[in-house]
């Protein structure tokens, strides 16, 4: 009887979960090679894998998962088999994203010309894959064991995964291990829900193993860490004299932190991409940016978007961006410059001759700051793809300036002048200019406008005709019911580049103040009315 309940106690032992079933593996075959060929952002950047091509790599990514989980399974012969499975899920995660961050293989004659994913599975540890979670000492053993020993790593991201301390305290040796060889680092939301000294201790762990190691990229955005985080990281900051890419964004940049970061970093001489994106930086904090920029020569991609820069502020920046001859991409959106730092920007503007986006929207620019870009823009730029001025209260006043830089720049892809008040007068002098040439345009953004069905009919058959063209967003505006019908009829080959205008305000009443002091419906009704066209 004793016998008979040891081995019946015993039984829930023997149950294991690995290996999974064959039927278990076809099926991981099959869904793989259905994402893989499921159009995505990576797609679109990448290219789309032929379903012949998808169904090859899911197999080799399903065998290669199964061998690592097995290998795995083997050196714990006791367990269930529960880690095994996990590693063969995150395996064959993170080698499905390789593949699509890869792209399609181009063949020739049967051989293969290139073969990136190798290259990729050898140089770049990733851990973001799967949910965002708290990982903790024996998790962050299991998870790290690829960087102990021999490896060819030179890029680390352990973004989506939140550290402890425990867990920080065994990266650290391994990290010293490896820094010498990392090219670049990605600490992006890594201290994600820890208590305030816990994460001010993980991230000095990590920044002094890392300290003294040449990165090209560091990434320490989401971290809301302040001037007390950013001084944190002072050993990992000060040692960088090689960095090419900076993200600080969603970080809590104070004016206090910005000036850390500006004392920090000792040289910014090859930085090529800088992002302060979503912070509480302030004017103070725009001129302790300002420092880091004036002195980033080779700077390509600056983005200062949404950290409450006001005048002050905006004009150190655009000063400061006078130093960046090879500028490409400038965001500064969702800021508080004004008209005297749009003034400031048009000045500096004239340099940027390989600038190809540009966004600048919801600047108070109103129209002095928007001429005087559109007439910067207009001598500079030729290769300018993306315009962006939206919610800067552009007038008719100002849309003659707007539309002769849309004119000069045969290579723009999208324009967005929306939230503005360009109204049927401005609206037809810019589509005027659209009517020929500008080959490559794939979207125009006329939302909230104040436009009736005179301008939306000019705009509408502007554009109609462009091969390629996606995108016409005129919602929020003023046009007649009979308008939209013949909207629709202007469009009824191809409805898609219509946007949605469930929006629209037939009736022609403005929400805002000024409309609601201009007086009631007819008086509004007879001024859009009497605008020249």
């Amino acid at each position: 009887m004793d016998s008979s309940a040891q081995t019946y106690q015993h039984r829930p032992l023997t149950i294991k979960l690995w290996p999974p079933s064959q039927s278990t593996r076809i099926m991981l075959v099959e869904r793989m090679t259905k994402n893989l060929t499921t159009p995505s952002i990576f797609s679109r950047k990448y290219g789309l894998l032929s379903k012949e091509e998808a169904e090859e790599d899911a197999k080799r990514i399903e065998d290669d998962a199964f061998a690592t989980a097995t290998q795995h399974f083997e050196k714990e012969p006791d367990g269930d088999g529960s880690s095994a499975v996990q590693i063969y899920a995150k395996e064959s995660s993170k080698l499905m994203l390789e593949v699509l961050k890869r792209g399609p293989i181009v063949k020739e004659d049967g051989e293969l010309i290139s073969d990136k994913a190798g290259a990729t599975a050898e140089t770049v540890f990733d851990l973001s894959g799967g949910r965002r979670a708290f990982i903790e000492r024996e998790e962050a053993a299991e998870l790290l064991e690829p960087l102990r020993g021999p490896n060819s790593y030179t890029k680390i991201i352990f973004s989506n995964r939140s550290f402890g301390l425990d867990a920080a305290r065994i990266a650290e040796p391994i990290l010293l291990s490896i820094k010498d060889q990392l090219k670049e680092v990605d600490l992006s939301d890594f201290i994600a829900g820890r208590p305030e000294a816990e994460a001010l201790e993980v991230m000095t762990i990590f920044s002094s193993a890392l300290e003294g190691c040449a990165l090209r990229y560091l990434n320490l955005s989401n971290n809301a860490m302040g001037e007390k985080g950013v001084r944190a990281f002072r050993s990992l900051l000060k040692t960088q004299i090689n960095l090419e890419e900076l993200y600080l964004m969603n970080d809590g940049i104070s004016e206090e932190a910005a000036k850390a970061v500006s004392e920090l970093l000792p040289s910014t001489e090859k930085l090529r991409v800088l992002h302060f994106h979503n912070n509480m930086t302030g004017d103070e904090g725009a001129i302790a940016i300002s420092e880091i920029v004036k002195h980033s020569p080779a700077l390509e991609d600056f983005r200062c978007s949404s950290t409450r820069v006001g005048s002050d502020g905006g004009v150190a920046l655009a000063e400061a961006l006078g130093a960046c001859k090879h500028l490409r991409k400038l965001d500064l959106r969702d800021n508080m410059f004004g008209v005297e730092a749009g003034l400031a920007l048009s000045k500096v503007i004239p340099a940027y001759t390989d600038l190809t986006e540009i966004y600048l929207s919801y600047l108070n620019l109103e129209d002095d700051g928007a001429e005087a870009l559109a007439n910067a823009l207009k001598e500079s730029a030729p290769s300018l793809e993306i315009l962006d001025l939206a919610g800067n209260d552009i007038t008719a006043k100002a849309a003659a300036s707007v539309a002769a830089c849309i004119s000069s720049k045969q290579f723009l892809t999208k324009i967005n002048l929306s939230e503005n008040e360009l109204k049927d007068e401005g609206v037809v002098l810019i589509s005027k200019v659209l009517e020929g040439g500008h080959g490559q345009l794939l979207e125009v953004d006329l939302s909230t406008n104040s436009i009736t069905w005179s301008g939306a009919k000019v705009v509408a058959e502007a554009v109609v005709g462009k091969p390629g063209f996606k995108l016409l967003n005129i919602n929020a505006n003023f046009i007649s019911d009979e308008g939209i019908v013949e909207l629709n009829n202007i469009f009824k080959n191809s409805p898609d580049m219509l946007g949605p205008l469930d929006e629209n305000n037939p009736e022609g009443e403005d929400s805002d103040e000024e409309a609601e002091e201009d007086g009631d419906h007819d008086e509004l009704e007879s001024k859009l009315k009497g605008l020249g066209i």
